[in-house]
């Protein structure tokens, strides 16, 4: 064999008699946990002093059963922040590798991230819930485990905003806070983000077996993963070649969806992509405005390795990673090589999808690529906003130039859009598109509303003075993000000049 590639049912959570959630009776169980010791550590959560409750997604509650109306209580923000261990809770933080802009960092693991464990979900299966904040690990790298109020606030929008754009992604539970104080580039008030997941094992989680030579913890790893979550890859011939297929075609169609939005996950390491394809560990992300093909989200990033127009292709490198490391259980270059040839293809069919559902387009034509092409171009020179682009699309005719204006407004160079203008038009005309149900089906594919950064920014500004009335704000328009929503149609405007100064980093 060669050694490297070429390259239960739903349940109510119970309650008191006052209606605040009983803790001690949460039906806590821990699947990870069944792993050996070697793959954990057991450890309590720090307690985080007088924590508040700063946000919380009813949405994310109803999948585990909870109401999301005992959230104010002193019991459930205690059990989410880590103050309160459930009875049947049995904390760790994990263990795993990954390779960190592009070079292999070695052991990784939870450094300031502690499972509380699985709870029952409305959909039959279990979600971990994992506290992000809850303190000091064995995996801490000399870091004090602790979040921020700030990043803290960002990932528990994203998650449910990307959730509401229909986008696989982790949830988000709740938000506490503390008037607990930690340094970053000045001192910052601490967070707890309650994260869900069916389950945030890594392709880090892996490589961190392969790359220690314990191909035995690798193997029970792999045997999880494939028993719990992928139960019908069992009866494949080589499971571990039919799960690597299957990880590599939902990566290939993550990274399709997040093209499509315009979203930027800033650190797509190995440790920050997901077994399960979901959209995981949310720092310095941010949503395109104006265009750029280039555009680097994560001030960090200072050779643009993780720019919009990477995201596809270092999707494509995280999973010959994870192939890498899945190798000595496939036991075949060439099986190996044949799963992962599958992704320029899924990507390419899902992107080709979503872009034709953007455009509003029912058929396919032989010249389609051409017209991709040259809107991006027009996007490129013009630094189109992103999204106002899409949304305004739709208010095209496919006859005349009727509702051109607050599209064509968007550009400087008015020549280049009309002249694709007339283009897409001529397209619409060979296929016979109906205005009317055009806009219905564009609308349903173009949010209206995304997480812009200084849409966050002044969530978390008015949430430092303890108002959080516009993080609950921002958390109703961004779970109907293709809504229309009249009564709030400033979120949908072009960002102020202020915005252009904003900035977010790994520390985000």
């Amino acid at each position: 064999m060669a050694d490297s590639l070429c390259w239960p049912k739903f349940m109510n959570a119970p309650v008191t008699p006052s209606g605040n959630i009983d803790p001690a009776a949460l039906p806590f169980a821990n699947a990870f946990a069944e792993l050996p010791p070697a793959f954990f550590t057991r450890l309590q959560p720090t307690p985080l002093p007088q924590p508040y409750l700063v946000g919380v997604s009813a949405d994310a509650a109803a999948l585990i059963g909870i109401d999301a109306a005992t959230a104010d209580s002193e019991d459930f923000i205690d059990v989410f922040t880590g103050n309160v261990i459930a009875q049947h809770s049995k904390p760790l933080a994990a263990v795993y590798s990954g390779h960190q802009f592009g070079v292999w960092a070695g052991q990784l693991g939870d450094g300031r991230a502690i499972l509380l464990g699985d709870l029952p979900a409305r959909d039959g299966g279990r979600m971990e819930i994992q506290l992000k904040g809850a303190g000091q690990t064995p995996y801490s790298r000399m870091g004090d485990g602790r979040a921020v109020l700030r990043s803290s606030i960002r990932e528990f929008l994203c998650s449910e905003a990307m959730a509401g754009l229909g986008i696989p992604t982790t949830r988000a539970l709740c938000v506490t806070g503390s008037d607990q104080q930690v340094r970053r580039e000045t001192l910052e008030t601490t967070a707890v983000v309650a994260r869900m997941s069916p389950s945030f094992i890594r392709f880090g989680s892996f490589e961190h077996w392969y790359y220690n030579k314990r191909h035995d913890e690798l193997k029970l790893l792999a045997d999880n993963v494939i028993a719990n979550f992928y139960p019908e890859l069992l009866g494949a011939d080589n499971p571990y070649r039919a799960l690597l297929t299957e990880v590599t075609r939902r990566t290939a169609h993550l990274m399709a969806h997040w093209q499509a939005v315009g979203f930027m996950h800033g650190v797509m390491n190995t440790d920050n992509m997901s077994i399960l394809g979901l959209t995981l560990d949310y720092g310095p992300f941010g949503f395109m405005e104006a265009f750029d093909a280039r555009h680097i989200c994560n001030h960090t990033d200072q050779q643009g390795r993780y720019s919009y127009q990477m995201q596809p292709r270092i999707g494509q490198w995280n999973c010959f990673a994870l192939g890498q490391a899945l190798l000595p259980l496939i036991d075949s270059v060439e099986e190996t090589e044949a799963a992962l040839g599958q992704y320029e293809a899924e990507f390419a069919a899902k992107n080709d999808d979503l872009l034709h559902a953007k455009l509003g387009l029912a058929t396919r034509q032989a010249d389609d690529d051409k017209l991709f092409e040259s809107m991006f171009a027009i996007l490129q020179a013009g630094h189109v906003d992103f999204t106002s682009f899409f949304r305004r699309l739709s208010d095209l005719h496919a006859a005349d130039k009727g509702g051109d204006e607050p599209l064509r407004d968007l550009f400087i160079e008015r020549a280049s859009f009309d002249a694709w203008a007339e283009q897409y038009r001529a397209r619409l005309q060979q296929e016979n598109s109906i205005d009317a149900a055009r806009k219905l089906a564009m609308d349903a594919s173009n949010p209206k509303y995304v997480l812009r950064n200084y849409l966050a920014q002044v969530a978390i500004d008015k949430a430092q003075n303890k108002d959080f009335s516009e993080v609950a704000k921002l958390q109703e328009i961004l779970r109907r993000p293709f809504d229309e929503q009249p009564e709030h149609d400033k979120y949908a405007d072009l960002p102020p000049d202020w915005a252009s100064h904003l900035e977010v980093s790994c520390s985000s």
